[in-house]
């Protein structure tokens, strides 16, 4: 039998996670409902967004289940694929912004080396 790096979330887990910590659980639920509330931004956005969140932080469970949030709140698979695709180019484009630091270094270690 073949173990997943990912174990499926089942009712155990969560009854688990409720009897270790109910109160932190109480108050994430009611969090996550506020946000994900519509408001100045529709719910469908909001969880379009987190699909593109999901797919940055990389976390599976995220990824599924605001999948299936964003389907229930109406977003097309078309819808979603861009926004994963939004989050493809961010994390492509932070680690480019982010060679300016490696430039950086480079340029003042070969100073120090000539020196």
């Amino acid at each position: 039998m073949e173990t997943s790096l990912y174990p499926e979330s089942t009712a155990e887990i969560a009854r688990k996670r409720r009897e270790l910590a109910p109160k932190p659980l109480e108050a994430f639920r009611a969090f996550s409902a506020s946000v994900f509330a519509d408001g100045s931004l529709p719910g469908k956005t909001k969880q379009l967004i987190a699909v593109a969140v999901a797919h940055v932080t990389q976390c599976p469970y995220c990824i599924r289940g605001h999948t299936q949030a964003a389907l229930k709140a109406g977003a097309t698979e078309q819808e979603i694929m861009e926004a994963i695709w939004v989050a493809a180019e961010m994390r492509a484009g932070g680690a480019y912004a982010h060679s300016a630091l490696a430039i950086d270094v480079m340029a003042h270690a070969h100073g120090a080396a000539s020196a």
